[in-house]
């Protein structure tokens, strides 16, 4: 029995030394390979992409050593240029590791078609709800006098009006003619013929009438760009907000 204790520690000493290389190597591997193989700690902050425009976003990628993809689904918004970067995934300020590929949603180049809706004889506060579901903008308010408080009279794109149905680009701005609520007052049709159609138009707004449709028809005996023709006729009794009808002399 005694004979076999040297070697029991012998193995005794074995099995230590046996224990401690393999805990030596756990933390070497734990701290030392397993760190550079998976490039541990060397992570970068994703930039603020969004507004940019594609080529800047795509020189600051480079820079932080990230990698992007340019997502199939544009987006729209007309208040920032086409091209420019909507959004980003990962977002700004993440942290990730060097290599990392940054996935972007650019603006698209021409803004998409809608059909316009009827916004007449509703009320504005409605109104300016249903724009900006659509993806319509506001534009002026025009008020004029008439019986129906901010109920909308009339709308316009591009300072001429424009019908249900009709195509526009989405992120358009839509001016309003809209009631002030004073269309009960009584006046007489003022003269426009002889007028200059700019001066005419002037004359409607300030008399508080609104402009009705305006025809342009060749005429020998008139320069281009006069009023010789107007419905009502002149002194007919009207009441404010009532339309103006302008027949205008042209060229060809």
């Amino acid at each position: 029995m005694q004979s076999l204790l040297p070697q029991l520690k012998k193995v005794g000493i074995h099995l230590l030394l046996i224990a401690g290389i393999s805990i030596a190597l756990g933390v070497l591997f734990l701290k030392l390979y397993l760190p550079f193989y998976t490039n541990h700690g060397e992570t970068v902050s994703v930039p603020d992409l969004e507004g940019m425009s594609y080529e800047e976003a795509e020189g600051m990628l480079r820079k932080t050593s990230l990698e992007f993809e340019i997502l199939p689904d544009s987006g729209f918004s007309a208040e920032k240029d086409p091209l420019a970067i909507l959004k980003q995934r990962p977002e700004a300020d993440a942290l990730v590791k060097k290599g990392r590929k940054i996935y972007l949603t650019l603006n698209a180049r021409n803004a998409p078609i809608l059909k316009m809706p009827s916004l007449v004889n509703m009320p504005l506060k409605n109104v300016q709800e249903i724009l900006a579901n659509l993806g319509l903008q506001r534009g002026d308010i025009i008020y004029v006098p008439d019986i129906g408080i901010n109920v909308v009279l009339e709308q316009r794109f591009n300072d001429s009006p424009i019908s249900e149905g009709s195509p526009i680009p989405k992120g358009s701005k839509i001016d309003l003619v809209v009631g002030d609520g004073l269309g009960n007052q009584l006046l007489t049709t003022p003269n426009f013929v002889g007028l200059e159609e700019e001066e005419a138009e002037f004359l409607i707004l300030g008399s508080g009438l609104r402009l009705g449709r305006k025809i342009y028809q060749k005429t020998d005996s008139l320069s281009p760009g006069k009023v010789y023709l107007q419905n009502p006729l002149l002194g007919v009794e009207l009441k404010t907000g009532d339309l103006i009808d302008l027949w205008i002399s042209k060229n060809n």
